[in-house]
């Protein structure tokens, strides 16, 4: 198989974490940058990537990388690519991209001439006068960042937090995504009891639960590229077959969400069933101020919450103030992460934390408060 390159966008302070799950699939030439991660790779990586990546956003195969800084450097740059080894005579292509720190900063106008520059290649080589666009869609990915132009066709469709499993959920939710990097964060790797005392609709545990099992998240859903009459089924087959190969069978975990809310607790119930973990962890109604550790080891993983949307910030620091008494009483051998927004956590809490890792939960600016040994 031919050498193919990858970009995988992800949240900011993500990057170590997508390149270390590049490594674990031994993919070569990788390099981070703010907000993404590229690599190289074949065909068969395509589907192997989609399925396994637990903290990127989607996977991009790049077909160009080129400076411009002029509309005209971007139409003969986006035009010299072989966009007919990918795009079909019939072929649908709507195009999408940024624009950061760049002399071309207007997205509207770019994505106008990449469109006409994609199509003006099209039509040369398939010898048409224009595209009727009736066929696959295959999605144009482009950004250009600081005048260096990336471009090439979205391999995910759907943004990988979408795993298939949580139709529904409760107010303000996690992406899956930051989730799978809370938990991977504190080092869990199946062993310890693993616990959330916040878990609204469970998606914390339930990448715990993926994670212990060494699930492949993106085994119950279907991808962009998978449409692609370009790509062959059995690379896809084969993706499949080796992620449940790989899947850990006949082990006891011990994973447990809790809830004040009786119906997020269902919620998080029906979503372990769609993932496929329901025998891996469970869940509760329960008061985050009631809860004691069983064992000496073990680790506490939530999401409380911050005062941006759910509390005010006078309540969520009353909520935090309690908390840190819970924490307080843990075997000082737990590890402890606590994701929040509030400008005053630890003051809140109590406890100043041993480690801060800076996150971001969709656009809002959070730190991750990691106690115990990290």
């Amino acid at each position: 198989m031919s050498r193919l390159n990858f970009m995988i966008p992800c949240l900011m302070g993500l990057e170590k974490l997508v390149s270390d799950e590049l490594r674990r699939l031994h993919l070569e030439g990788i390099r981070a940058e703010n907000g993404r991660v590229f690599c190289a790779g074949t065909e068969a990586d395509i589907p192997r990537l989609n399925l396994w990546l637990r903290c990127g956003a989607r996977v991009v195969l790049v077909l160009g990388e080129f400076e411009a800084r002029s509309f005209e450097e971007l139409f003969q740059g986006v035009k010299a690519i072989d966009w007919e080894d990918w795009i079909a005579q019939d072929g649908e292509f709507p195009v999408k991209g940024y624009s950061i720190s760049s002399q071309l900063h207007s997205v509207p106008a770019c994505q106008s001439i990449v469109k006409k520059a994609v199509s003006q290649h099209l039509t040369e080589q398939y010898g048409i006068e224009w595209f009727p666009e009736t066929g696959h869609r295959t999605q144009i990915q482009f950004s250009i960042y600081k005048d260096r132009v990336t471009v090439g066709l979205d391999t995910s469709g759907e943004g990988l937090y979408k795993r298939g499993y949580r139709a529904v959920g409760v107010e303000a939710p996690l992406r899956e995504t930051l989730a799978a990097a809370m938990v991977l964060l504190s080092r869990y790797k199946g062993l310890d009891p693993f616990r959330d005392p916040f878990c609204g609709s469970g998606t914390i545990p339930i990448e715990a639960a993926l994670i212990a099992k060494n699930r492949a998240p993106g085994l119950n859903r279907r991808f962009a590229a998978q449409r692609w009459d370009v790509l062959d089924e059995k690379i896809w087959l084969d993706a499949v077959e080796e992620a449940l190969d790989l899947e850990f069978r006949g082990k006891v975990y011990d994973i447990w969400g809790g809830d004040l809310d009786p119906q997020a607790v269902e919620i998080a119930r029906s979503n372990a069933v769609k993932a496929e973990v329901e025998d891996t962890v469970r869940f509760d109604v329960s008061n985050a101020m009631d809860f004691r550790a069983q064992g000496d080891y073990g680790r506490l993983v939530t999401n409380p919450p911050y005062g941006e949307r759910l509390l005010e910030k006078q309540e969520a620091g009353d909520l935090y103030r309690q908390f840190g008494r819970v924490v307080r009483r843990l075997p000082p051998t737990w590890r402890v992460s606590i994701l929040s927004s509030h400008t005053e956590f630890e003051d809140c809490l109590g406890i100043r934390a041993v480690k801060k890792r800076k996150l971001y939960n969709g656009m809002l600016k959070c730190d991750l408060f990691m106690y115990g040994k990290v």
